[in-house]
C-alpha cells in the first residue's frame, strides 16, 4: 500500500494503545433484477496519538460489521509519521484523486485547524498544532488518502541528515 513512498516505517499493532475514529459510513445500493440490495461502507482512522496512524475501509450488509472490518483493515496499514514537538516538521501538500490537502506547521497553542476527515487523521497521529487547507474534492475517502499522502511525504531532521550523510549538528549549524 505504501510502496510508492521512500522511508515509510510500517508498524505492528501489538502493544500499542490504538484509538479508532469513524470518518464516515455510506449506504451503498446495488440494483438487481430482484430489486435493490443495500449495503454499507465505512472508513475508519486508527492511531495512538503519538506518531502512529492507519486507515481502513470496510464493507458489509450491516453497519457494525462494516465498521469492525474497517478497524481491522486500518490496523494492518499502520505507519509511523515524524513529528516535531506537537506539530509537523515542515509544510507539505498531499494529493489523491480530486482531493488536495495542504498541511502547515503551526506554533504551540494554535490547535488543529482542519476540516472533517483531515482533522480526524491529524488528531489520530497526535498533532496538536497545525493549519490545513482542503481543496478540490470533499469526498471523505479521497480526503483521508490525500492527508496520508502529505503525512507520508514528511521527513524528520534525523532522516534528512542521514540522507545527506551529515550529522544533526552540521545540518542545523551548517
Amino acid at each position: 500500500m505504501y510502496q510508492d513512498y521512500k522511508n515509510v516505517e510500517t508498524v505492528k499493532p501489538g502493544g500499542l494503545d490504538l484509538k479508532d475514529r469513524l470518518v464516515g459510513v455510506q449506504r451503498v445500493t446495488k440494483v438487481t433484477k430482484g430489486g435493490r440490495a443495500f449495503g454499507f461502507s465505512a472508513i475508519v482512522v486508527v492511531g495512538d496519538e503519538n506518531g502512529v496512524v492507519g486507515h481502513g475501509l470496510g464493507k458489509s450488509k450491516e453497519v457494525a460489521d462494516a465498521i469492525s472490518k474497517a478497524v481491522e483493515d486500518a490496523k494492518k496499514n499502520l505507519v509511523r509519521i515524524p513529528l516535531h514537538k506537537s506539530t509537523l516538521p515542515h509544510e507539505q501538500l498531499g494529493k489523491y484523486g480530486g482531493a488536495r490537502v495542504f498541511l502547515l506547521p503551526a506554533s504551540e497553542g494554535t490547535g488543529v485547524i482542519a476540516g472533517g476527515p483531515t482533522r480526524m487523521v491529524l488528531e489520530s497521529v497526535g498533532v496538536h498544532d497545525v493549519l490545513s487547507k482542503n481543496q478540490g474534492s470533499s469526498n471523505p475517502h479521497n480526503m483521508v488518502k490525500a492527508t496520508f499522502d502529505a503525512l507520508l511525504k514528511l521527513r524528520g531532521a534525523e532522516q534528512i541528515a542521514k540522507q545527506r550523510g551529515i550529522t544533526l549538528e552540521k545540518l542545523f549549524n551548517g
